[in-house]
């Protein structure tokens, strides 16, 4: 299979073909966003505050680690959030809850992923606007939605705009699809709230701050109550899955743990089968959270689960605190 994402990070001879259709992908894009801002494109305004975490980018950056974080936060400051999400992966078009007993087939891995933290409500659909409308509904003591994703998604009034960038990988090559990896030119960050860069460093701007994943205990997929550090896993033969936008960024975190893995990494969003990982040298598979919804219905004891925690300055939730308070200020 042709990988176009590995032409995203350089410049190679491909981009006599895909520069072109790079420069009509950011013309259309630009135009549907000025259409949106000048009023011919309607937006739907909530009565409660919308807080956009999305990013320019294909591909993994952070956005449901850090999304985990903030519904938490708000908590802890005493809001009721609600979280929607497209359900990217999931076959159900419908705005709906989502429960720690959905599948990640209905509903999407991720969203999935969010509902068992049993944080606050989960929602998904399509229609993003049909679907806050829904959960407020459904929740009216909901006084915030987070939108794990939807930066793009112009039709839906936001307050507060955050995008998350790979701190490794940042932009790529900076092109514009499918030239490079960008869904918006780097000079949207110019008109964003916050810029979070996961795995980065903080600094003294107003507007960029610093996520670090952590981690260290894993818990056994099949029986979630027993957990076991990374000493304990130790000696045994590890095999290490990763089906997320940067699997590197796992396995770099497994052997920063003192785990030597054998490697492998898949698609991002794919659905896996026991079939494909039923490694015969296999004494522990450990996986990530968001793999781990998908192969719960066929995990067996080997199954072990890295759970991770987004930590982010306490400055990043008193800004975003401050913008709610200007509820229906924001322009895209």
């Amino acid at each position: 299979m042709f990988d176009l994402q590995r032409h995203w990070y350089r410049i190679t001879p491909l981009h006599i073909i895909l520069l072109p259709v790079s420069w009509l992908f950011g013309a259309l894009a630009a135009t549907r966003r000025i259409l949106f801002r000048t009023g011919i494109f309607s937006r739907t305004q909530l009565n409660v505050p919308v807080i956009i975490v999305g990013n320019i980018s294909v591909g993994g950056t952070g956005k449901t680690p850090l999304t985990l974080a903030l519904a938490a936060q708000l908590i802890a400051h005493g809001k009721h959030p609600v979280i929607i999400s497209r359900g990217y992966g999931g076959t159900r078009l419908a705005p709906q809850a989502v429960t720690p007993s959905s599948t990640a087939a209905q509903v999407g891995d991720e969203p999935l992923l969010m509902a068992q933290r049993n944080l606050c409500p989960v929602w998904i659909g399509r229609n993003r606007v049909a679907t806050a409308l829904a959960a407020r509904a459904a929740h009216p003591e909901c006084d915030v939605i987070l939108c794990d994703d939807g930066l793009q998604h112009y039709r839906l009034q936001r307050d507060v705009e955050i995008v998350v960038v790979d701190a490794a990988r940042q932009f790529g090559n900076q092109f514009l699809l499918p030239a490079g990896p960008l869904r918006e030119s780097v000079a949207r960050l110019k008109s964003v709230d916050a810029i979070v860069y996961n795995g980065g460093t903080q600094t003294d701007s107003a507007k960029q701050f610093a996520m670090q994943l952590q981690g260290e205990i894993f818990y056994n997929l099949l029986t979630p109550s027993r957990t076991a550090t990374a000493l304990e896993l130790q000696g045994l033969r590890c095999h290490a899955i990763a089906g997320i936008g940067n699997p590197a960024r796992y396995f770099a975190a497994l052997n920063k743990l003192g785990l030597t893995c054998t490697n492998h990494a898949f698609a991002d969003h794919h659905a896996y089968t026991a079939a494909e990982l039923n490694y015969a040298d296999c004494d522990a598979l450990l996986l990530t959270e968001k793999d781990a919804v998908k192969c719960a219905p066929f995990a067996d004891a080997r199954y072990w689960v890295l759970r991770v925690e987004a930590q982010i300055p306490p400055a990043l939730i008193e800004l975003i605190l401050r913008k709610m308070q200007h509820h229906g200020c924001k322009t895209a």
